[in-house]
């Protein structure tokens, strides 16, 4: 990409305002990484404050043709919002309104730097409930939520951030403002342009606004956690659970590894001894959450859990929720560095991947630690290592492959929330095939011909 000018520097801050613009060194190291450990310098970081900047910029980056980088709170595991070619990093942060909370017809209309927790907590205290929930609502933005199609623990009975996703105004990189989607529950109209922006990890448009679809909260929650020593058993009890049809609100597993990480960083009571712990959570009216988790218990009894336990005051809830929380950042105890995958496979795989992953770290020499969403087959495995030493880098490599060849084998996706940003775009052939991987580039060509819009995501060549 060509390197940005003095002349399209002044233009921005023009734009965006001096407050806004700046190609400070000590600004620009902050935005030049996200959870990943890649680092990209940007040339330069603007704050637009209005849809008509964000439009106004693009059309200038088209002309100029310097790259732009749509950020949020850069919470992505992917890379996703890293300058990899230069160019501009959009922080949307200052976009951060609730522009309006229909309650009568159950929808929102807010701006894509609004943090995803503070949303939640706004539209419950109307009795209302927006169910996506990525471990990072208390600081990710909704429009990284959407770039990303965001999941979480509630994504086994309610969905992900798509669904949730009515329609939306974006900019184009053009310049250009457009708006897909319906302000109603159903809508068939033409192309469904809002989903293919969902999830499209600010490739193809620039999200300024997102109308977003709201549920009744539910009455009543309550939450259960089994202890295994066996993470094979833990394992069957989430093929259990669902083969008899019953669908929590959240079915979490933590290995030993997270559980003994955890609690040698917060000291909350966790079972070091447990080999794995399942965390469930159901809603709805007392007398089905009572019937639930009477299920629930009667299941992984069956399956071997070692201690079944009914979270009972909202403290308990609290606690375990922060456990859940804090296992990626404590797994740094074992070792420097890590490699984080989000691989998916069918439910009723979760057994034989969880072996696997368990044979792969054995193999490689390799602590591997997991975790994640049982529930719907999304598991997060961290490869632990330290980059420096050549030996485990090499391994680490060879794990990564084993790992997204078993997952593909049993019928899964490398990806279920993270994207492919950079991390995963080596990968990419794996899942896709020639055909749909060029189909895809035309797609991107076609919005964005100058290959300006966060270049170097997710195919092996991107336009530009």
């Amino acid at each position: 990409m060509p390197k940005l000018s003095q002349r399209a520097f002044k233009k921005l801050q023009k734009i965006v305002g001096k407050k806004n613009c700046t190609n400070a060194p000590e600004d620009l190291v902050c935005y030049a990484y996200d959870a990943t450990a890649a680092r990209f310098l940007p040339e330069a970081v603007i704050f637009p404050e209005t849809k008509e900047q964000v439009s106004r910029v693009m059309a200038l980056a088209d002309r100029e043709r310097f790259a732009v980088i749509p950020r949020g709170s850069g919470s992505g595991m992917t890379g996703g919002s890293l300058a990899v070619k230069g160019g501009v990093v959009m922080a949307l942060v200052k976009l951060n309104r609730i522009i309006d909370i229909d309650a009568e017809n159950m929808t929102a209309r807010v701006e894509p730097g609004l943090i995803t927790g503070k949303f939640q907590k706004t539209v419950e205290s109307m009795g209302l409930f927006y169910p996506p929930d990525p471990s990072s609502s208390d600081f990710s933005t909704i429009g990284g939520n959407v770039a990303e199609c965001a999941g979480g623990p509630r994504a086994i009975k309610y969905g992900v951030t798509r669904d949730y996703v009515l329609g939306l105004e974006a900019v184009l990189p053009s310049g250009k403002m457009i708006r897909t989607g319906v302000n109603t529950t159903k809508g068939v109209v033409g192309y469904d342009l809002t989903r293919l922006l969902t999830g499209s990890e600010g490739t193809l448009a620039v999200i300024v606004e997102i109308t977003l679809r709201l549920l009744p909260l539910p009455e009543q929650v309550r939450t259960m956690t089994a202890m295994f020593a066996d993470m094979k058993d833990a394992a069957k009890a989430v093929s259990e659970i669902i083969r008899r049809k019953i669908i929590p609100r959240a079915l979490e597993y933590m290995d030993n590894a997270s559980i003994t990480c955890v609690e040698k960083g917060l000291g909350l009571g966790l079972p070091v001894d447990a080999d794995a712990m399942l965390f469930i959570q159901v809603d709805g009216t007392q007398t089905e959450n009572e019937a639930a988790l009477e299920k629930l218990a009667a299941i992984c009894s069956e399956k071997g859990a070692a201690r079944i336990r009914t979270a009972e005051t909202p403290e308990d809830v609290e606690t375990l929720w922060k456990a859940r929380k804090a296992i990626s950042p404590s797994l740094y105890a074992i070792a420097p560095d890590k490699i984080n995958e989000d691989i998916v496979v069918p439910r009723s795989k979760i057994p034989d991947m969880i072996e696997k992953i368990r044979s792969i770290g054995k193999d490689t020499g390799l602590t591997i630690a997991s975790f994640g969403h049982a529930g719907d087959g999304n598991i997060h495995v961290n490869i632990m290592l330290d980059k420096k030493d050549e030996s485990q880098a090499k391994a680490a490599k060879k794990a990564l492959d084993a790992l997204f060849d078993e997952t593909l084998r049993l019928g899964g996706t490398i990806s279920g929330e993270h994207g492919v940003g950079i991390t995963k775009l080596p990968y990419l052939s794996k899942e896709l095939g020639r055909e749909e991987i060029e189909l895809m580039k035309k797609i991107k060509a076609l919005f964005d011909p100058n290959g300006i819009l966060n270049p170097g995501k997710i195919f092996p060549e991107t336009t530009g």
